[in-house]
């Protein structure tokens, strides 16, 4: 790493004003260790990805695609809808995969936390993701996997994760992810 601080990009995959995966994502900017800045992207106000657009594209899509050049990798906190990650994490990956050639993505470590109220912490989400981030070039993390069930049981009335063992196992995840952004650091 160039930096003595790895810039960390956040996308949260609910739009939801009361998401889950907001609320996570704010206690792992919390947990964060000194080495690592965690800053969330939004994503939800992206034009859907058209190709026909890439010649003059939305400043949105321009905007995105600057900001994410300036991090050194990317954490996807998603629930799972039908099985898959939202529209808008799949739309934000077109988005910043073109134009061809000039991927945001490429190289970019990630990693992803998948949380639901169900019992298998939105784990097809989190497998779909990861088959869109192998084909985009991004080196996603492989362990320790993160599926966070429950979700709505274990944050408390101000929006905040208390649960000591969960807050424990995301420390453990953010220490593990910054050893895998200076191992894959381009």
């Amino acid at each position: 790493m160039n930096t003595n601080t790895i810039e960390v990009a956040i996308l949260i995959g609910s739009l939801r004003k009361e998401s889950f995966s907001r609320k996570i994502a704010n206690t792992l900017i919390e947990l964060a260790p000194a080495t690592m800045k965690l800053t969330i992207v939004e994503i939800g106000e992206l034009p859907l990805y058209n190709p026909d657009m890439d010649e003059a594209p939305p400043k949105q899509w321009v905007v995105f695609r600057d900001s994410m050049q300036l991090k050194n990798a990317v954490l996807f906190v998603t629930p799972e809808y039908n099985r898959s990650m939202p529209a808008a994490i799949k739309n934000a990956l077109d988005v910043g995969s073109r134009p061809y050639g000039k991927s945001i993505w490429n190289s970019k470590p990630g990693a992803i936390i998948s949380a639901s109220p169900g019992a298998i912490g939105g784990f097809g989400a989190n497998h779909h993701l990861r088959q869109s981030l192998v084909f985009l070039n991004v080196p996603t993390m492989p362990q320790p996997e993160a599926y966070i069930s429950g979700v709505d049981k274990l944050i408390n009335a101000e929006g905040k994760v208390e649960n000591p063992s969960t807050r424990d196992f995301l420390t453990k995840f953010l220490n593990a992810f910054n050893s895998w952004i200076e191992h894959n650091a381009k």
